[in-house]
C-alpha cells in the first residue's frame, strides 16, 4: 500500500471515529481542516489507486457532513471550510468515476444545493458578488462537481431526479436577475476578472440546463417547462435592455450557453409563448450584428457589393496552401436536395461549427462571436416554428421595410444576416428563418399587405402599408442575391425563399411590374448559368421551380401577359430567339438528360397555359412538337419487372414527365378550345326573378384557362376558332393519342383520358365523326376495362364532361353504355373513383333532363322503354350512393334532383283519395298536357317505370332529409337545390305528400341557421319555386313567418365568417325575391291566421317596400344604369304584384287604413 492510500484511509478512518458522538459544529470542521483540507493535495494524489468504491463512500460520508452543519449559515468558518470542501470534492470528482446510485444522488443533490444556497447567500447584493471572487468559484466548482457526477448517473435517472436537478438550476440562475453582469461598460480589469467569474458560474448553469433537456426534454412536466421558460425570458429581458452586447470570449461563452438551452426550449415547446415572443424577439435581434460592430467591410453603403468574390472564399472548410489548387481544381459539393435539412443540424456547442479558416486567434474569436449569431437566428426559427401566428407580429422587427441592400450597424435584419454576414453557417441560418417565417399561416396573413409608393400619412403607417414594404424588399434582396451568389449551398435555400415569396405575395396590391421582373430575374439567371456542374440540374430545377410558381399566381398579370406576347412576336415562332422565358421551358423540356429539370419544365409551361392562354395558342407548333419529342423519348419498357432499382426510378422519373406532357397538351388544348368548365344545360327559372337576374356570380372553374386578361378567343371569331381548335384536336388524336392511350403505365393512360374532359360541345361537334367515336369509345373502355382506379376515374370523368354535350344521347347505344361504365364504378371500392362516377352520373341524369324537354317523345327517343329503364337504373343508383362519403353524396343528391325534375310522378293519390291511374291520367311534357289518345302509344313505355316512381319518391325525399343533418355544407347546398327541382316537377302534388311540411321545415331551417350564405341563397331559392298556394299547402303560413321574421331581422344578422360577405347582397337579393312570391300570394288565402299576422307587419311590410321602391328610382334615375331600365320595370312589376295583393288582404279583413296606405304606394309605382 502506498504512502498516499495510507495517508487517505487514515486521515478518513479517523474522521469517521471522531465523528461517531455527532460532536458539535466547531469540532466538526476543526476535524476536517486537520484530518482531510491541511493535507487535500497528497490525499487527491491517492484517488487513482484507490478503489471507486472506497472513494465513493468517503466522498459521500463528506458529503454527509457538510449537509449536517449547513444549518449554521453566515458563519465565516462555515463558509471557508465548504470552500475548501469544494475544490477537494471537484478534484476527486475529475481523477476518479465515483459509483453513484438513487441514494448517493440524493445526498449529492441535496448537500450541493445547501452549500450553494450557503455562498449565494453570502454574496446576495451586486457589491458583495463583485468582491467575493473565492465564494464565486467555489460556487462554480460545485456545479462541475454537480455535472461531474449527474453524467456518471444520468444513465438510470428518474424524470423526478432529473426535473430536481433543474429546480435547482433554475434558482441559482434566478440568483442573478438582478446583477449588471451583462454591462458593457466596466471600468476596470479587476472589475472585468469578478464579473466573468459570475458569467462562468451562470454559463455552467445554462449548460447543464441544455443538457438535462437534450437528455429528457420531451418526458419534462409542462410546469418545469414554463418555469424555464420564465427565467430565461427575465435574462432575455436584461439583455433586450442593454444597448450593446460585450464582445469578449468569456462572455460570447455565456451568449452561445444561453441561447442553446432556449433553442431545446423553443424546438419543442410544452406550453403557450404567447408572453413571451415579443421579448424573445427584441433580444434575439440584438444578436444579429454581434461580433461585427467593427468591422470595416461591413460598413460600406455601396449596392454593388462584390458577392462573386465573398462567395468564394466561403465556398468551403479550411485547406492547407498545398492543397488549395489541387482542392479547387477538383471540387465537388453535395447534392442540394440534402442541403436544407442538413443545415439545420446545427450544434452551438462544437467549436468547429463555424471554422472555415485557418484557425488564427482572430479568426477563432470571429468564429466564437458567429456561433453566437447562428444561436439567435436559430431561437428566431424555433419560434416561427413553434407559434407562426405571434411572430407574424413581429414582422417589421426581423425584416427590413426599406434600404435591404445596405449594410447597417444598427437595426440588422434578417436580411442583412442573409446578404451580408460573414459566416456561411450563419447567412444559411438566416436563409432557413426566413422561409420558416413565409410558410404557413403567414402566406394568408400577407393577403392584407399593400405596396404605395407615398404611403406614409404622419407618424402613422397602415399595417398593409408596412407589409407591402417588407414584400418589396424581401424580393429585392433575394432577387440580388440570386443574380450574384455563387455558392450553392446559398443558391438552393434562395431560389426556395423566392418560391414561398411569389406564393405568399398578393401582386395584384403591389407594384403592377413586381411579378414580371421576378420572372425576368430568374430568367436570366437560368441563361447565365451555374458554376458547378454537380449542382447545375438541381439549382435548375428550383429555378424553374420559381417561375412555374410565379406563372401560377393569380390573378393573371398583364404585365406579364404583355411580356410574354412580345416575346413570341419577335422570333420566338421562327425559332429565331434563343432567349425568354417560352424558349427557355421550351428548351428544358426536351432535357433528355435531366428528367428532373425535364419536369420542372414542363409543370412550368402547363401553368403558363393556364394562367396565360392566349399565349400558348400562339405557341401551338412549337409546343405541340415538343410535347411529341418527350413522348417520343419514353417508349414503353415491356421487361420494365426486370430492371434494377436506378432503373425503375429513372423509369419511373421519366413516366412522370410524359405525364406532364400530356397534361401540357392538354392545358393548351383547353386554352385553344375555349373551355370553361362543364357546359350547364339547365334551363334553371331560379334566375328568373328580376331581383336574382341581375346580380349572378360567375363561378370559377379551377380546370378551366384563366380569361380574365381578356376575352377568350373564341368569341372574337367563333367559327374561325372552333375550326382551328377542331384542327388541333384532330392532330392530337392523330399524332399523341396513339403513344399513350394504351401506354403501360397508368400515370400515362390517365393523362391521356383526362384531356378528353377538356373538350367543348362546339368542338366536339366539328369533329369528324371517327374522331368523336374515338374520344366515346376511350373513355368507355377505360371506364369498363382498364385496371386501375386511377384510370377508371380519370375515365369517368371525361364521360361525365361528354354526357354534358346537347344531343349527346341522340344515339342509345352511347347513354347505354355511358351509363352502364358511370354504374360500374360507382360500386368500387375506393372513393375517389366512386366521386367520379357519381359525378358523371348527375350529369348523365342532367343531359336526360335537357334532352326531354328539347324533343318530343318519339319511338325510339328518350321515352322509350330503354329511356325508362335507364331512369329506373339511375334513381336506384343514387339512392344507394346518397349514403356514401359525403363527395359521393353530394353528387348523388344532384342525380336525385335532376330525376325529380322530369320524372312523372303519376301513381299517387288524387284530390278525393283515388290513387291516379298512369294510364288513364295525363301526363305534362315541357308544359303540355298529352291526352289519353297521345298515352296510348307509349303508355307501356312508362308504365314500369312510372309504377315505381311513387316507391322511390318517398326515399328519394328520405334521403334528402337524412343528407341534410349527416352531410357537409355542399351536400346541404345540393339538397336545397334538388327539393327546387322536385318542387318545379307539374306531376307532383305537393298539397298532398305528408312529408310536405317536414320539407318546408328543414328549407326553413337552413335559410334561417346555417352559416354558409350560400346554403341560404339556396333555401330562400327553393321556397320560392311553388307557383300556388295550395302547392305550399298547410305550411304557408309557415313560410310567411319564417321569411319574414328573416328578412325584419337582416340587418343584424352575423357573418360568421369572412367568405360569407361576397355573398351578402346577393342572399339579400334572393330573400326580397322571395319575400314578394310569397306575399304575392297572400290574397288567395283565407286563413285568419295569415290575415292577422300580416295586419301585425304591416309597419315593417310598408317600409320595406318603400324601401325597395327607392332603391328602384336611385337605379333609374343613374344614367350609367339605363341600359337596365327593363330590368327596373320588371322589379316594379314585381312589387306591384305583391303590394295589390296585400291591398285585397287588408281590404278583406276590414283594415281599409291600412290599405289606403298600401294603395298611396301602389300609386307610386304606376
Amino acid at each position: 500500500m502506498s504512502s498516499p492510500v495510507r495517508s487517505w484511509r487514515m486521515a478518513f478512518l479517523t474522521l469517521r471515529d471522531e465523528t461517531l458522538a455527532s460532536p458539535p459544529r466547531p469540532t466538526v470542521l476543526h476535524l476536517l481542516n486537520h484530518l482531510i483540507f491541511s493535507q487535500s493535495q497528497s490525499l487527491i494524489a491517492a484517488v487513482p489507486d484507490l478503489p471507486p468504491h472506497e472513494v465513493t463512500s468517503d466522498v459521500m460520508f463528506l458529503l454527509e457532513l457538510a449537509r449536517n452543519i449547513s444549518h449554521t449559515e453566515g458563519l465565516e468558518d462555515v463558509i471557508t471550510s465548504f470552500i475548501e470542501l469544494s475544490h477537494f470534492i471537484h478534484s476527486v470528482s475529475i481523477c476518479a468515476s465515483l459509483q453513484m446510485n438513487s441514494t448517493s444522488w440524493a445526498l449529492v443533490l441535496d448537500s450541493f444545493k445547501r452549500i450553494v444556497e450557503i455562498f449565494l447567500g453570502k454574496a446576495q447584493t451586486n457589491k458583495i458578488f463583485v468582491g467575493n471572487v473565492t465564494v464565486i468559484k467555489a460556487t462554480k466548482l460545485c456545479l462541475e462537481s454537480i455535472r461531474c457526477l449527474f453524467n456518471l448517473y444520468q444513465a438510470t435517472a428518474l424524470l423526478s431526479e432529473n426535473e430536481q436537478l433543474l429546480n435547482f438550476l433554475l434558482q441559482v440562475v434566478t440568483c442573478f436577475h438582478g446583477e449588471s453582469i451583462y454591462s458593457s461598460c466596466l471600468s476596470d480589469n479587476h472589475k472585468v476578472f469578478e464579473y466573468n467569474n459570475v458569467l462562468e458560474v451562470q454559463t455552467i448553469a445554462f449548460t447543464m440546463i441544455g443538457e438535462v433537456y437534450s437528455r429528457v426534454s420531451s418526458s419534462l412536466s409542462v410546469r418545469i417547462w414554463q418555469s424555464s421558460i420564465e427565467v430565461l425570458s427575465k435574462v432575455m429581458d436584461i439583455l433586450a435592455s442593454k444597448t450593446l452586447l460585450v464582445e469578449d470570449n468569456i462572455m460570447a461563452t455565456f451568449y452561445i450557453e444561453l441561447l442553446h438551452c432556449l433553442h431545446l426550449l423553443l424546438a419543442d415547446p410544452r406550453g403557450s409563448l404567447s408572453g413571451h415572443v415579443a421579448g424573445f424577439v427584441a433580444a434575439l435581434r440584438i444578436f444579429f450584428h454581434y461580433g461585427l460592430t467593427n468591422k470595416s467591410h461591413l460598413g460600406s453603403t455601396s449596392k454593388n457589393l462584390n458577392f462573386v468574390e465573398s462567395s468564394k472564399s466561403r465556398s468551403g472548410p479550411y485547406r492547407p496552401p498545398h492543397l488549395r489548387k489541387k482542392f479547387v481544381e477538383n471540387v465537388q459539393l453535395k447534392d442540394e436536395e440534402s442541403l436544407f435539412s442538413s443545415e439545420l443540424e446545427l450544434s452551438l456547442s462544437s467549436d468547429s461549427d463555424c471554422s472555415d479558416n485557418d484557425g488564427s486567434a482572430t479568426d477563432a474569436r470571429s468564429n466564437h462571436f458567429a456561433k453566437a449569431r447562428l444561436g439567435a437566428i436559430v431561437c428566431i426559427q424555433d419560434l416561427c416554428r413553434a407559434d407562426p401566428k405571434l411572430v407574424t407580429a413581429q414582422w417589421t422587427m426581423l425584416l427590413p421595410s426599406s434600404d435591404v441592400l445596405l449594410p447597417r450597424k444598427y437595426g440588422t435584419t434578417l436580411m442583412s444576416c442573409l446578404l451580408f454576414d460573414p459566416s456561411l453557417k450563419v447567412r444559411i441560418a438566416a436563409a432557413t428563418t426566413i422561409m420558416a417565417m413565409l410558410d404557413g399561416p403567414s402566406s394568408v396573413f400577407l393577403q392584407v399587405a399593400e405596396f404605395r409608393e407615398s404611403s406614409k400619412c404622419g407618424s402613422f403607417t397602415a399595417l398593409s402599408s408596412s407589409l407591402g414594404h417588407i414584400l418589396m424588399q424581401l424580393h429585392s434582396g433575394t432577387l440580388y442575391l440570386i443574380k450574384h451568389e455563387t455558392h450553392s449551398r446559398l443558391l438552393a435555400p434562395s431560389f426556395r425563399i423566392l418560391m414561398l415569396l411569389i406564393s405568399s405575395t398578393p401582386y395584384s396590391r403591389m407594384s403592377a411590374e413586381l411579378l414580371s421582373t421576378v420572372i425576368s430575374s430568374v430568367q436570366a439567371r437560368i441563361d447565365e448559368g451555374f458554376p458547378l456542374q454537380s449542382d447545375r440540374n438541381s439549382l435548375l430545377a428550383a429555378a424553374i421551380n420559381c417561375l412555374t410558381v410565379a406563372l401560377s399566381v393569380s390573378p393573371s398579370s398583364v404585365n406579364v401577359n404583355n411580356f410574354l406576347l412580345v416575346e413570341v412576336s419577335t422570333g420566338f415562332l421562327d425559332g429565331q430567339r434563343k432567349s425568354g422565358v417560352l424558349y427557355t421551358l421550351v428548351h428544358y423540356s426536351e432535357q433528355q438528360t435531366s428528367p428532373s429539370v425535364s419536369l420542372e419544365a414542363l409543370q412550368a409551361l402547363k401553368a403558363m397555359a393556364h394562367n396565360y392562354p392566349n399565349t400558348m395558342v400562339l405557341c401551338w407548333e412549337q409546343v405541340s412538337s415538343t410535347i411529341y419529342r418527350v413522348l417520343k423519348f419514353s417508349p414503353e419498357d415491356p421487361a420494365r419487372s426486370w430492371r434494377s432499382n436506378f432503373e425503375n426510378t429513372i423509369g419511373a422519373v421519366r413516366e412522370r414527365v410524359m405525364a406532364a406532357g400530356i397534361k401540357v397538351l392538354d392545358e393548351c388544348l383547353r386554352a385553344i378550345s375555349g373551355f370553361k368548365g362543364t357546359e350547364d344545360l339547365s334551363n334553371d327559372k331560379l334566375l328568373d326573378s328580376p331581383f336574382t337576374s341581375d346580380y349572378v356570380k360567375t363561378k370559377a372553374v379551377s380546370s378551366a384557362p384563366f380569361y380574365g386578361l381578356e376575352s377568350p378567343a373564341s368569341t372574337k371569331d367563333e367559327s374561325k376558332m372552333c375550326e382551328l381548335a377542331s384542327e388541333r384536336w384532330s392532330e392530337a388524336i392523330v399524332k399523341h393519342m396513339p403513344m399513350i392511350i394504351q401506354h403501360s403505365t397508368a400515370m400515362v393512360r390517365a393523362a391521356a383520358i383526362t384531356c378528353f374532359a377538356g373538350m367543348t360541345s362546339s368542338v366536339f361537334f366539328s369533329l369528324p365523326q371517327d374522331k368523336q367515336d374515338f374520344a366515346i369509345r376511350s373513355s368507355i373502355d377505360a371506364a369498363l376495362s382498364d385496371d386501375v382506379p386511377s384510370v377508371r376515374s380519370a375515365a369517368c370523368r371525361a364521360i361525365g364532361v361528354i354526357a354534358c354535350f346537347p344531343q349527346i344521347f341522340h344515339r342509345t347505344e352511347i347513354l347505354e353504355k355511358f351509363i352502364q361504365a358511370a354504374e360500374h364504378n360507382a360500386h368500387d371500392s375506393l372513393v375517389s373513383v366512386r366521386i367520379a362516377a357519381s359525378w358523371a352520373l348527375a350529369n348523365i341524369c342532367d343531359s336526360i333532363r335537357h334532352c326531354i324537354y328539347a324533343q318530343p317523345f318519339e319511338t325510339g327517343s328518350m321515352a322509350s322503354r330503354e329511356g325508362a329503364r335507364f331512369i329506373s337504373l339511375l334513381a336506384d343508383s343514387a339512392l344507394r350512393l346518397a349514403s356514401d362519403n359525403d363527395k359521393v353524396k353530394a353528387n348523388a343528391v344532384r342525380a336525385l334532383g335532376n330525376l325529380a325534375r322530369f320524372v312523372q310522378f303519376t301513381n299517387q293519390l288524387a284530390a278525393h283519395g283515388e290513387p291516379i291511374d298512369c294510364v288513364h291520367s295525363t301526363v305534362i311534357d315541357n308544359g303540355q298536357i298529352l291526352s289519353k289518345d297521345d298515352l296510348n302509344g307509349r303508355s307501356d313505355s312508362f308504365q314500369s317505370v312510372s309504377s315505381g316512381n311513387f316507391y322511390w319518391l318517398g326515399k328519394m325525399v328520405q334521403a334528402f332529409l337524412s343528407c341534410v343533418t349527416t352531410g357537409n355544407v355542399k351536400v346541404q347546398w345540393n339538397v336545397c337545390h334538388a327539393l327546387s327541382n322536385l318542387f318545379f316537377n307539374k306531376t307532383l302534388k305537393l298539397q298532398y305528400m305528408d312529408w310536405a311540411p317536414s320539407v318546408f321545415s328543414i328549407l326553413l331551417l337552413l335559410l334561417r341557421d346555417s352559416s354558409n350564405f350560400k346554403i341560404r341563397i339556396q333555401a330562400a331559392a327553393a321556397l320560392a319555386v311553388p307557383e300556388s298556394i295550395n302547392d305550399y299547402g298547410r305550411s304557408y303560413d309557415d313560410v310567411l313567418h319564417g321569411v319574414e321574421h328573416i328578412l325584419e331581422n337582416f340587418s343584424r344578422d352575423q357573418i360568421s365568417a369572412p367568405s360569407n360577405f361576397k355573398y351578402l347582397i346577393a342572399l339579400e337579393k334572393q330573400l326580397t325575391s322571395t319575400m314578394l312570391h310569397v306575399l304575392g300570394l297572400a290574397s288567395r288565402t283565407d286563413h285568419l291566421a295569415v290575415q292577422d299576422f300580416l295586419v301585425k307587419k304591416a309597419s315593417f311590410l310598408i317600409e320595406w317596400l318603400k324601401g325597395l321602391c327607392s332603391s328602384l328610382e336611385e337605379t333609374s334615375s343613374s344614367t350609367e344604369e339605363a341600359k337596365f331600365v327593363a330590368s327596373v320595370n320588371l322589379k316594379k312589376d314585381a312589387i306591384f304584384r305583391t303590394v295589390r295583393s296585400l291591398i285585397e288582404v287588408y281590404e278583406s279583413s276590414n283594415h281599409h287604413s291600412v290599405a289606403r296606405r298600401f294603395d298611396r304606394l301602389a300609386n307610386g309605382l304606376l
